[in-house]
């Protein structure tokens, strides 16, 4: 809101420092109006906050202050994705645009499981709207496995699950020690979104050793690299024979494990944060 801009752009003002540079991470493009005096960098995630609105004010109100205006006076944008970049371009020309993922959070790491075959843990991560949880029970009909949710679930949500007979648990409001130990007990992790920023409970997986059923959009294909079992996110079919594929066939699924941990070494802390680095003291020559 208007008022939140204000108020956000003065603490801003008031706390940037001149002989530093200053990177904005999150939504709060619009303070890049009060560090005009100084080196910055913004992030972009994705375009989320602009492609959702309806109304063509407010479309217009967010475009001004959180694309146009923070881009023309940023140094520099970091896109996490490749998508990202191309829809930022789509909406406005700059040659600030760099592409560097985001880094795994470092407390996941390795750890081997047995495979249960006759009935596997899928962990489904997140009950929004682009999660694809609906069509992953109905998807799921008939085949043994119990599906771990993690994320709120809705009255629509658990009337499907009791109608087509799905065992789960549901769980949210997670810790991320939590989390890392939900995809350590799991035996498939579950994330076949209609939409995303980037992607990471797919890396979060290969770090982990578990074999991924995701997408094949942007940008998850870039983040996956074909070390997943790739599905349609807008066909049952589709999500159901990947299911099928991987708990039946232990050559595929293994493979997809081996190429999955190669994988994640690119999202490592140490890799991100040179990439950073680079970018920091190219800007600082500048």
């Amino acid at each position: 809101m208007p008022l939140d801009v204000i108020i956000n752009n003065i603490y801003s003002y008031k706390k940037r420092d001149k002989k530093a540079i200053n990177h904005v991470t999150g939504h709060i493009h619009d303070v890049l109006m009060a560090l005009q005096s100084t080196k910055t960098v913004l992030t972009i995630h994705d375009l989320v906050f602009l492609d959702n609105v309806k109304n063509p004010i407010k479309r217009f109100y967010k475009w001004l202050f959180w694309l146009y205006l923070p881009i023309k006076i940023t140094d520099e944008v970091v896109c996490i994705s490749n998508q990202t970049k191309k829809a930022i371009l789509k909406k406005i020309k700059t040659d600030k645009l760099t592409v560097i993922h985001n880094a795994i959070d470092p407390i996941f790491e390795y750890v081997s499981k047995k495979f249960n075959t006759s009935k596997p843990t899928i962990l489904h991560i997140g009950t929004g709207w682009n999660k694809n949880l609906d069509r992953t029970i109905l998807a799921l009909e008939g085949i043994p496995c119990h599906l771990r949710i993690i994320g709120k679930l809705n009255d629509n949500q658990l009337k499907l699950l009791n109608n087509h007979n799905i065992d789960f648990s549901n769980l949210y409001n997670l810790t991320d020690e939590n989390i890392k130990e939900e995809y350590i007990k799991c035996d498939i992790v579950n994330f076949p979104s209609e939409y995303e920023g980037f992607g990471m409970p797919v890396i979060e997986g290969h770090k982990t050793g578990r074999v991924v059923v995701t997408s094949k959009i942007e940008p998850i294909i870039e983040v996956s690299a074909n070390a997943v079992a790739y599905v349609d996110p807008s066909n049952i079919e589709s999500i159901r024979l990947a299911y099928l594929k991987v708990i039946e066939d232990t050559d595929y699924r293994n493979s997809l494990i081996d190429l999955g941990i190669e994988n994640a070494k690119r999202f490592s802390v140490e890799t991100i944060a040179k990439q950073y680095l680079d970018l920091y003291q190219n800007l600082n020559k500048k």
